[in-house]
């Protein structure tokens, strides 16, 4: 601790303060930079409390390693983000999401107490009461660098059943999605982890599942199976709980298709160790270092690369603009609310202020639209974020964003976030929200 208080004091006023990570989940693609804070010591799991059903955890652990401390104990995560390399500090700043959000909201909402850095260089430790807690979420290491936290952990069982349910009809699905999170249950059957995946405006599938202590049979989708195509293969299926877990993350959803992997002779050639999310984001940075890809087009590409929370009752209305204006596919769902209370009442985190009483769904899509002649790169994000606002919803800003000053402030919460950066962060060494996510393109 003492020694990392010293390098953030030996930087020099003025200069940039960052982390020198060797991963990274955002998609804010920037300038290479050298040095950073060395944070690599501040990545293992302390202690897990089995009867407590609490962790001690450090803000730099990803969530591979902190799953694998937890399950032997039969325990995980409230809320276990998809991809292995996501860290809990980097969840809890930036915020993160699963299938289990439907029951216990987001990544951060589970954190008892949390220690962080600031932007003044002190090491504080904060409670659900502090305001820098309730307003660290969605900071984006502007406010400071969560250093320990102490999270909650949840049972789990063996395996888990899951069902595919297909839908022709957005509204029928977005009505099925409202009942099975309101009842925690489906056709008389218990649901614990709800999601989906959009194929097109008249294919969806919504996966229900549930823990179970016993499955007749077991797929593996870490070498030559690919999840996302059972989807439609298969009405039930049975994973191990930690192939649950990480079902998404061998594929990277489904993204690894544009480097060549699922193709059947390619995929039996690459060696399991390389069919990780983190592996194909690194291919990501380079061909965005080097324009591989958009020397070799003939077209403008944008990448459209967001995550959006819907209020459920529009949820129907935003895939209809998203299928005619955008056009890209598969899209995933995945419903959440919010389960944070305070002396029993209901409370929002200020700088994501999602209304608690609200069941949202995540619309998560990942990749590139070739513009018209007459399109101005970025203006199908645009267009998204405009959508996104009328609708009452919110973007993650974990990639570019391309809102003014004004508009931005507005949905987050600018009047808060400027209070905390004044007491936290008082000489400005850290960057404020929007000059990171949106000036630094």
């Amino acid at each position: 601790m003492a020694a990392l208080r010293g390098q953030y004091g030996a930087i020099p006023a003025g200069a940039p303060v960052r982390l020198a990570k060797s991963t990274s989940n955002l998609f804010r693609f920037r300038a290479d930079q050298t040095g950073g804070l060395d944070v690599a010591r501040f990545n293992r799991v302390l202690s897990v409390d089995a009867a407590a059903r609490t962790a001690q955890v450090q803000g730099m652990t990803t969530y591979e390693h902190l799953v694998d401390a937890t399950l032997p104990h039969g325990l995980m995560p409230l809320v276990v983000p998809q991809l292995k390399t996501i860290t809990l500090g980097g969840a809890v700043a930036g915020l993160g999401i699963e299938s289990s959000s439907f029951r216990n909201g987001l990544p951060h909402e589970s954190v008892r107490e949390l220690e962080v850095m600031t932007g003044d260089g002190e090491v504080v430790v904060v409670g659900p009461g502090d305001d820098l807690f309730r307003g660290f979420p969605n900071s984006y290491g502007t406010l400071g660098y969560a250093l320990r936290l102490e999270i909650e952990l949840e049972p789990v069982k063996p395996y888990v059943r899951l069902r595919h349910v297909p839908f022709a009809d957005a509204a029928e699905c977005a009505e099925v999605i409202s009942a099975v999170c309101a009842e925690g249950s489906y056709q008389g059957e218990p649901v614990d982890f709800v999601d989906g995946t959009v194929f097109g405006g008249r294919e969806q599938y919504l996966t229900l599942a549930n823990w179970t202590d016993t499955a007749p049979f077991t797929s593996d989708y870490t070498g030559n199976g690919i999840y996302y195509r059972s989807v439609r293969r298969r009405s039930v299926d049975y994973l191990t709980v930690r192939d649950y877990l990480w079902r998404w993350d061998t594929d990277w959803f489904w993204c690894s298709r544009a480097f060549g992997v699922q193709h059947p002779v390619v995929r039996r050639l690459v060696p399991k160790r390389y069919l990780r999310s983190d592996v194909y984001r690194r291919i990501v940075a380079l061909d965005r270092r080097y324009k591989v890809t958009s020397r070799l087009s003939k077209a403008v590409q944008e990448p459209v690369i967001q995550d959006v929370e819907i209020p459920v009752d529009r949820l129907a209305e935003f895939l209809d603009f998203f299928h005619r204006e955008i056009g890209v596919s598969p899209v995933w769902l995945c419903p959440v609310r919010l389960r944070s209370r305070e002396d029993g009442q209901r409370t929002g985190w200020p700088l994501y202020p999602m209304d608690p009483d609200e069941l949202y769904v995540n619309v998560g899509f990942w990749s590139v639209v070739s513009l018209r002649p007459d399109e101005e790169l970025g203006s199908r994000n645009r267009l998204i974020e405009a959508k996104v606002t009328e609708l009452g919803g919110h973007k993650s800003l974990y990639s570019d964003s391309y809102y003014g000053e004004e508009e931005f402030w507005d949905n987050y919460n600018g009047s808060t976030y400027q209070d905390l950066k004044k007491r936290y962060d008082p000489a400005g060494r850290l960057p404020d929200l929007y000059a990171k996510c949106v000036l630094r393109r």
